[in-house]
């Protein structure tokens, strides 16, 4: 294992919330965690992982339109006896219903215990948790049906815990993306910087371009041919500067602004589907 002892990315909002999620969790019935589909394996903290071990929790993969879709279906079928997955795009209508079912099967097992032990029904008390990025703001505001809650590329964007109520049977509690507080991995910290759940201030953004450009290089090659044309005779960056036009005034390429061009069009699926994980 790769060690990668520059990053240390736990913000205090992070430390704060995590103590909060350990104070609630005595509340709450099901656990939606929401994953990037493109890196289902590192885009799980191992942190909420042994907090959550004794709940029922659902996987959401989200983001699946982004996703070399076959290899999240293999993920799915791998992990279906160990795990509850469902594979969504959290902005198609579709979704909510897809969700609430998951949830309402889950509470029906629940509650069938209760009845076993003559209580009552109770609603489903749902918390929603994930890293920074996976989506959980656009999934929340699709399963409310309006925009209660920002959204955006970028992490950290949610920054408090806050109950939610979807319809008469479910609550929700919405918390921030929490990442953990080091990267033993380098593979899963730039896994989670190419996909934006870590800032791109906190990497150097070469050493992500470096590691990106590698991986579709090896899994999705044509794809590269057919964005940027590159060929033998040219590297990936003078490629991508010249198709773009990222050039200075004395024709040198202006690398910043490839990087960039290149990290917008793998997270914003014009390189097509992607999966960072072997699944």
């Amino acid at each position: 294992m790769n060690k990668f002892k520059n990053i240390q990315w736990y913000p205090g909002h992070m430390f704060k919330t995590f103590k909060q999620l350990k104070n609630e969790l005595k509340l709450i019935d099901v656990v939606l965690v929401c994953l990037d589909a493109r890196a289902p394996k590192s885009s799980k903290n191992p942190m909420i992982e042994e907090l959550l071990k004794d709940k029922n929790c659902i996987y959401i993969l989200n983001k699946f339109d982004l996703s070399d879709k076959s290899k999240t279906l293999e993920f799915i079928e791998k992990n279906k006896n160990k795990n509850n997955f469902i594979a969504i795009n959290s902005k198609v209508q579709e979704t909510r219903n897809k969700v609430i079912k998951k949830i309402n099967n889950v509470m029906n097992l629940i509650n069938k215990k209760r009845e076993k032990k003559g209580l009552k029904p109770k609603i489903s008390r749902v918390m929603i948790t994930g890293i920074p990025n996976v989506g959980k703001s656009t999934l929340l505001n699709n399963l409310v049906r309006k925009k209660i809650t920002k959204t955006g590329d970028v992490p950290g964007i949610t920054k408090s815990l806050q109950w939610i109520r979807i319809d008469k049977r479910i609550e929700i509690l919405d918390t921030p993306g929490v990442l953990w507080p080091k990267f033993d991995n380098k593979n899963v910290a730039l896994n989670l910087a190419l996909i934006g759940s870590i800032k791109d201030k906190v990497l150097p953004i070469h050493e992500i371009f470096d590691y990106g450009i590698k991986y579709i290089k090896t899994n999705y090659y044509k794809r590269l041919v057919d964005r940027y044309q590159i060929n033998e005779n040219k590297t990936e960056e003078e490629s991508i500067a010249e198709k773009f036009g990222a050039l200075g005034k004395d024709n040198s390429i202006d690398t910043n602004r490839v990087h960039l061009i290149f990290l917008n069009d793998l997270r914003s699926g014009k390189l097509g589907g992607i999966t960072l994980d072997e699944v």
